[in-house]
């Protein structure tokens, strides 16, 4: 089993890393090794409780059986004061194969260079001593095997080597027969004479790397289980080798005492509503639309069956409660208040108003918010997002941050924003165009395409009614993106986005920025908010056109040459980003859907007069 060792001796990360980075399970390079960041009951004690009840009980459900009791905490902070007792986060030293530095040797074959592979076991204080009695250093091996439940562990390579079970313990030897690095040019081969292979064949050939073993290593020892999924090669510093699922929320203010209020004092008129029709009509009265301005007919409909004793309906998504409550931000009132987790309000029209936001309906400038994100567990090869509606899929195949669950890892940024809704009438006329449903069938080839290239894939695409509008907001968020970015003070890198495509609430992008330090508060993006109106058009304006046009305009989704199989006319010379903003990995995106291309589709929703 892999050493334990104490990651604060070796280096150090960041807290908010160990939530989307360098969770449990994660491999990560510290100054001397390479090594698995531990699970949740080898973390130290210290953290900070975090209070965010919407959150907490969405995570609940996602586990078999759920959970009662589920509590989130900050990852343990280090203690600089080194006579204190140690704490931290605990890592297993991995993988355990390594091999050794500055060994050449000439080969009939052409090699260029030649290793000795060897094991953690072989070394003395972290040498090898050859036969020779020389101290070589060593560096891990980068190749590991693992499989899509997360398992991972060292290869077995006396056993890859010879193509099957044997004895043979002579020494092993990894060959680089080329310059190129590519898989087929790694060799590995024992001193027998019996047995080389090349890598390649371990990335094609998944059998040659035996079934999984279910080895959980960054758990401690002994905490195997069941499996017998096909091994896969992971280069271990790849891009693939770790995806943390995340749910995240914005912390709300409480309406429910407010809305208990309205709904007492116009209860003559609503009591005897049967659904939320008749609240839209009885909303017509000048005196019940005043007391409940601010309050969705679903959120009044179902106060009201809560106080006729009637089984409330079902939770919220976490994007629905959001949304409500972004649309229901009041006027402009003035100064921002200096404290609270949420304050946001209208920005009136006649600060924005452009021929190219008639179909906006408002701006909200969103002075103080407060997200809280949670890690559930992670994947490999893989990555697994919320939904549209921000939630995560249960029952997925995730594996676990520890071997019994009480509590997961969370952290709370503060921030700003500007949030943008549209007008619902004006999307689903869009919608309902030949054209641009013809649209949505090229992209849904695309995907049905990539589906057929990822057998057993979890990804799902957007369910059918809710497909080309969120790819036409997303697409216009990335615009936006990187339009703001330019003024608003902040990278890119830093912005975020939240897509709201929901029916029967609305259709919205948020944009904001939140950190745990200071860069969640400087005020950029409300400025930006003040003149969205200017940054729209310059976000337009700049995607009518790539650098890579006409290529990029005229790129089929289901095209097997170029293989991007969930882009429409996207790249990274156009809507592509940061990562780290975009809340689908960069994928479902068409910038064909938001302005005119050279490709001229005329499917566009936003119109621009020239000058």
């Amino acid at each position: 089993m892999s050493r334990r060792r104490h990651a604060r001796p070796h280096g150090q990360i960041r807290q908010s890393q160990l939530i989307t980075s360098f969770g449990p399970g994660a491999m990560l390079d510290l100054p001397d090794h390479s090594a698995l960041v531990g699970g949740l009951d080898s973390w130290s004690t210290g953290g900070d409780e975090i209070i965010e009840p919407r959150l907490a009980d969405k995570l609940k459900d996602l586990f078999e059986p759920p959970l009662q009791n589920l509590k989130l905490f900050s990852p343990p902070p280090d203690n600089d004061d080194h006579g204190a007792p140690q704490t931290g986060i605990t890592a297993w030293q991995f993988p355990e194969w390594f091999i050794t530095q500055d060994v050449d040797r000439e080969a009939s074959h052409g090699v260029v260079r030649a290793r000795m592979l060897v094991h953690r076991r072989m070394l003395t204080r972290g040498k090898f001593i050859d036969d020779d009695r020389k101290k070589r250093s060593v560096v891990p091996v980068r190749f590991v095997r693992a499989c899509r439940s997360g398992h991972i562990g060292d290869i077995d390579w006396y056993n890859f080597v010879h193509g099957g079970e044997t004895d043979c313990r002579r020494q092993l030897w990894i060959e680089e027969r080329g310059t190129s690095g590519d898989l087929a040019e790694v060799w590995v081969r024992c001193e027998c004479g019996k047995g080389e292979r090349n890598m390649a064949i371990a990335a094609e050939s998944p059998a040659s790397l035996l079934r999984c073993d279910g080895k959980r290593p960054w758990l401690g020892p002994y905490a195997n289980e069941r499996c017998g999924e096909s091994n896969r090669l992971l280069i271990r510093t790849a891009s693939n080798a770790y995806f943390p699922q995340v749910m995240s929320v914005i912390s709300l203010p409480d309406r429910n005492a407010d809305l208990r209020e309205a709904v007492e004092s116009v209860w003559d008129f609503i009591g005897q509503a049967e659904d939320e029709g008749e609240i839209k009509y009885e909303r017509k009265k000048e005196k019940v639309s005043k007391v409940l301005e601010g309050y969705t007919n679903y959120e009044v409909f179902n106060e009201v069956k809560v106080r006729k004793g009637q089984s409330a309906e079902t939770k919220k998504s976490v994007k629905q409660a959001e949304m409500e409550t972004l649309v229901a931000s009041k006027d402009e009132l003035g100064d921002d208040k200096p404290d609270g987790n949420f304050f946001a309000r209208n920005l009136p029209r006649e600060h924005w108003d452009a021929p190219w936001m008639k179909d906006v309906d408002r701006v909200v400038l969103v002075h103080r918010l407060r997200e809280v994100m949670a890690q559930v567990g992670f994947t490999r090869f893989e990555a697994v997002s919320p939904d549209i509606d921000g939630e995560l899929e249960m029952g997925v195949r995730r594996a676990s941050l520890a071997r019994e669950i009480s509590w997961l890892p969370a952290i709370e940024n503060r921030g700003e924003g500007v949030f943008i809704q549209f007008n619902s009438e004006a999307v689903q006329n869009w919608v309902a165009r030949d054209e641009v449903r013809a649209r949505g069938e090229r992209l849904l080839a695309g995907y049905e395409a990539w589906k057929g290239e990822h057998t057993g894939a979890t990804k799902k695409f957007v369910e059918e009614g809710g497909l080309l509008p969120y790819v036409l907001f997303h697409s216009f968020s990335h615009m936006l993106v990187t339009a703001v970015s330019l003024e608003c003070g902040y990278p890119a890198s830093s912005i975020r986005e939240r897509i709201y495509t929901i029916p029967d609430v609305g259709y919205g992008v948020l944009l904001f920025t939140g950190t745990s330090d200071a860069e969640g508060t400087l005020g950029g993006l409300i400025q930006v908010g003040r003149k969205i109106h200017e940054h729209i058009r310059s976000a337009l304006e700049m995607g009518e056109l790539c650098s890579n046009d006409p290529v990029c305009a005229q790129h089929q989704p289901a095209n097997q040459h170029e293989r991007r199989f969930l882009h429409g006319a996207a790249c990274h010379g156009c809507l592509l980003i940061s990562e780290t903003s975009c809340e689908q990995h960069n994928e479902f995106l068409d910038r064909s859907l938001v302005v005119p291309t050279v490709d001229n589709l005329g499917i566009e929703f936003f119109k621009l007069a020239r000058k």
